[in-house]
């Protein structure tokens, strides 16, 4: 941990652990650990004997996942909006140009 972290601790799935954040972001933290202790419980469902590396590689699937849809549609929203501002900048050109 750096000189600039401070210890948190965060429960996941009845675990402690302690994780090293800045302290500027340890309400994210605890937030996106709260988030996981969630996914990982619904994963596990009634199941109390499911393989803890296997909960976990789910939950992380479905975040990646998550992210991945969200990469995929900001890629789609800066192309209109690159398009759009380029339909601007022709709009301008023409006026400015007469």
């Amino acid at each position: 941990m750096s000189e600039s972290a401070d210890a948190v601790s965060i429960r996941v799935l009845d675990r402690e652990y302690t994780v090293g954040v800045k302290p500027e972001e340890r309400d994210s933290l605890l937030a996106a650990a709260r988030l996981l202790d969630q996914q990982m419980r619904e994963i596990r469902g009634a199941n109390r004997m499911a393989a803890i590396d296997r909960v976990a590689v789910l939950a992380a699937l479905n975040f990646a996942h998550e992210l991945q849809l969200l990469r995929d549609s900001r890629k789609g929203h800066d192309r209109e909006l690159a398009a759009t501002i380029g339909d601007l900048q022709r709009k301008l050109d023409t006026l400015l140009g007469s």
